[in-house]
């Protein structure tokens, strides 16, 4: 990246003379004091290189260096200069080249041309430049039998000569008599992505598709290992092949996080065309799979989660990369997260990932130099729990050159040339030592368009460098190195505790869930939650809570079409002390069969008990979209509400059981179907009789009104005898008085009458007579007072006493109109 900043306080004390002597070189710690607070702020002219030729510089190489200038202010800037500045003498380590790297161009002591930047004077105006110089001009110092790498600055200052922009690169040149060993240099070329699905059934975005495009940053990358002969060793993520093969084989759903809906895409041609540009591009190359989804090793372990990193390496997760390639993984490398892990990680890995041999790929930073003083190369051993096992070692500064600020054009070119130095400084700092270095760029690599060609090129066209098959260097011998471990600061960037509780959480209940399912499984969480363990979610921590959420949601969603099917109210009537409690069991998935066992739990076993299901019944299978009843035979002791909970449990798992159930309340009233029935019936019956005899009364009443008004035959009106309000009163009937046993027996003689039988004393004297109150005791010549038989209480009649002297008759009653004190009132 570019470096820039102002040192107002040492730019009096710049030399001012283009083209001076050359100086011996000092190290930038001791060349001047440290930068000033001015210099840290970001600079007022932005510099950029677009050019920086040759590559390779001989002592009689023309020399050009190109770039862009930028007023970065609100204002005006006018009386700009820019010069060029240098060291005429190479960097003696790779140490110093970091200090210039990282320093100001005002630690350079030699001063070169200058040119005026008139065109950047208005805010925001941009200006090229050039400057064009020899290797004699500059009077560099080529080193005899080496390589020698220079470094070369431009500075922009202000009238004032306070340095306002700059940046520092390097030249690296090569001599004509050429005394030291090519340094072998081994690519691995990671094809790693982030996620951009959870479940399998949508993605989140579709960002491959302009990823995977010929611009994009996946197809650049195939592009660049496709156009170079430079031998590379893949490093895929099968769960990248997998999108993008999900993508090619037809249409797929896009539903960003909140979206109501998913957005249908047709058929990926450029995931297709990616797949078949990575399998010819691959032809020849040795490749390994990682995990499936990258997950985050060191994390897993921590948290006790070993399983889902077994899951990850299964073959059904990362065979994949064999579909899409045509032939199975051909190097055994594990390359944990960063280069970097500790013990359990490492035994893991091992476990899985070098069953059948192979090396760890491991950051040079993890390892202490060697201890027999040499220079470090790219092998080692390390000791873990599963013994001792070999390890390549990428070199972690030529990663970070590599990875960091090559996004853009400008970043580019200084990728290009500190490369190059680098490599060149490797060669330079032991001539007589054989070198090896391993290049493993960022899992998620994005380099400039041309950046990742360029660097395959020169490792095979530089003159200090050789490249070589992974494999090569991992035969050569091993260096002694001490193992550092796992650092305790890189804790605080794993995936953390909430995430991956909750993946915990998902995982156990998506298990239950996959034991309910029969026949062909068509609905699967695995590589789901493999998703959710992936490394690229630490950068993404807002995208990683939406993520969980979204799966823990889709799979509710599931688990909610295998239910119990209840009413809205969700309350069940039981007629009676027992009965059967209806349930309905239905299975909505659209594609996968089901086997549940439903239990039946009474809240209260002392009102209401609940028989047992025999198993043949209790346990249901279902195919997608159909339904299944039950009956579970219930006995209540009283009326009341009863709570029971019904749940869907796995056949043979001990009881535990799918989703959250469902609770319903059964009401019991007491009365059984056919007790209800008898008194539905009794009560219907007695509202037919009811309405007979209103409808005979009513009848009776016309047929009094239609008459002449008279009683029975010979009765004057007002005079008959009192009935009991039904048809046909005054007759005989059941428990009444017999008409052949009342009366005088004489010709005339009318039936005498009683009440309607009662039981108790008050009932057992004579009858009362028909007449009304205060009527003559005898106006039709019926007899005389007191003549006739009296009905007892049993319905019997007897004959009535002879006559007291009074002329009443003894204990006769009299209704009305008679004595009141000659008898009883009724």
């Amino acid at each position: 990246m570019r470096r820039v900043g102002r040192a107002v306080a040492l730019a009096a004390l710049l030399p001012c003379f283009a083209l001076a002597a050359p100086a011996p070189l000092t190290p930038p710690a001791t060349a001047a004091p440290p930068a000033t607070a001015q210099a840290k702020k970001r600079a007022q002219v932005g510099i950029g290189l677009t050019k920086v030729g040759p590559k390779t510089v001989r002592a009689d190489s023309k020399i050009e260096i190109s770039g862009l200038a930028k007023n970065r202010t609100g204002d005006q800037l006018a009386g700009l200069t820019l010069r060029l500045r240098y060291s005429a003498q190479p960097v003696l380590s790779r140490s110093q080249l970091d200090q210039f790297a990282t320093g100001q161009p005002n630690l350079l002591p030699n001063v070169g041309p200058q040119q005026p930047l008139a065109s950047v004077a208005s805010p925001g105006a941009t200006q090229e430049w050039t400057f064009r110089t020899t290797a004699k001009a500059l009077r560099l110092n080529i080193p005899t039998g080496a390589p020698g790498v220079y470094p070369v600055g431009v500075e922009v200052l202000n009238p004032a000569q306070q340095v306002v922009g700059g940046l520092t690169t390097f030249l690296t040149a090569m001599p004509k008599q050429r005394h030291f060993k090519p340094v072998a240099v081994s690519w691995v070329w990671p094809l790693v992505d982030r996620m951009h699905r959870t479940g399998d059934r949508a993605f989140f975005d579709d960002a491959l598709t302009g990823d995977m495009s010929p611009d994009g940053r996946l197809g650049s990358l195939v592009d660049a290992a496709a156009a170079t002969d430079t031998p590379v060793t893949w490093g895929i993520d099968p769960a990248l092949l997998d999108d993008a093969q999900r993508m090619a084989s037809g249409k797929y759903a896009v539903q960003p996080f909140g979206a109501p809906k998913a957005t249908q895409k047709e058929k990926s041609t450029v995931a297709a065309s990616w797949l078949a540009a990575l399998k010819n591009a691959s032809k020849g190359d040795p490749y390994f799979t990682l995990p499936y989804g990258d997950p985050d090793v060191v994390a897993l372990i921590r948290h006790k989660m070993p399983r889902d990193i077994g899951l990850a390496f299964a073959e059904r997760n990362t065979g994949v990369a064999t579909q899409v390639l045509g032939r199975a993984a051909d190097a055994g490398v594990a390359w944990p997260v960063y280069g970097a892990g500790g013990p359990g990680t490492l035994e893991q890995l091992a476990g899985h990932a070098l069953k059948d041999g192979g090396s760890f790929l491991m950051s040079s930073s993890q390892f202490q130099p060697p201890q027999t003083g040499e220079l470090p190369n790219a092998t080692t051993r390390v000791r873990t729990r599963a013994g001792e096992r070999s390890a390549l070692l990428f070199d972690e500064k030529l990663n970070k050159i590599v990875s960091e600020g090559s996004e853009t054009s400008y970043g580019a070119q200084l990728t290009e040339q500190r490369f190059l130095a680098e490599t060149a400084m490797i060669a330079a700092e032991a001539p007589n030592q054989q070198r090896s270095v391993v290049v493993a760029p960022d899992r998620h690599w994005n380099p400039a368009p041309g950046l990742a060609e360029k660097l395959l090129k020169y490792t095979g066209d530089a003159a200090w460098l050789r490249d070589l098959p992974l494999d090569d260097i991992e035969s050569a011998a091993p260096q002694a190195r001490a193992f550092n471990g796992y650092p305790d600061s890189f804790e605080r960037f794993e995936l953390g505790d909430a995430h991956l509780a909750q993946i915990r959480t998902t995982a156990r209940r998506a298990a239950t869930f996959r034991e309910v399912m029969t026949n062909d499984i068509n609905i699967s969480y695995e590589r789901a939650l493999l998703r959710l363990t992936s490394v690229s979610w630490r950068a993404m921590p807002g995208r990683a809570k939406q993520a969980r959420n979204a799966l823990t949601l889709q799979l509710d969603d599931d688990m909610s079409q295998v239910r119990i099917v209840t009413t809205k109210n969700k309350r069940v009537l039981m007629g009676g002390s027992s009965g059967k409690l209806p349930v309905l069991v239905e299975n909505t998935l659209h594609d996968q069969s089901v086997k549940v066992r439903l239990v039946a739990t009474s809240e209260n076993t002392a009102k209401l008990q609940l028989a047992q299901l025999e198993p043949e019944e209790a346990v249901i299978e279902l195919r997608p979209g159909e339904r299944a009843q039950r009956w579970i035979p219930a006995q209540a002791a009283g009326n009341g509400n009863f709570r029971v909970r019904l749940d869907l449990a796995i056949p043979d798992s001990g009881g535990r059981t799918l989703g959250d159930g469902e609770t319903i309340t059964v009401v019991t009233t007491g009365y059984g179907r056919i007790a209800l029935l008898i008194t539905g019936g009794g009560l219907a019956v007695l509202f037919v009789g009811v309405g007979v005899r209103a409808i005979r009364a009513r009848r009776r009443r016309k047929a009094e009104a239609a008459g002449d008004g008279a009683g029975p035959a010979g009765t004057p009106p007002g005079t008959g005898e009192q009935g009991y309000g039904f048809p046909g009163a005054g007759l005989a009937g059941p428990g009444l008085p017999t008409p052949g046993l009342s009366g005088t027996g004489l010709p005339g003689t009318g039936p005498s009458t009683t009440g309607p039988p009662t039981t108790g004393p008050s009932t057992t004297g004579p009858s009362t007579t028909g007449r009304p109150p205060g009527s003559p005791a005898d106006p039709a010549g019926n007899g005389a007072p007191g003549t006739g038989t009296a009905a007892d209480g049993d319905g019997i009649s007897e004959p009535e006493p002879e006559p007291a002297a009074d002329g009443n008759s003894p204990g006769r009653r009299t209704t009305g109109g008679g004595d009141p004190s000659g008898g009883d009132r009724d």
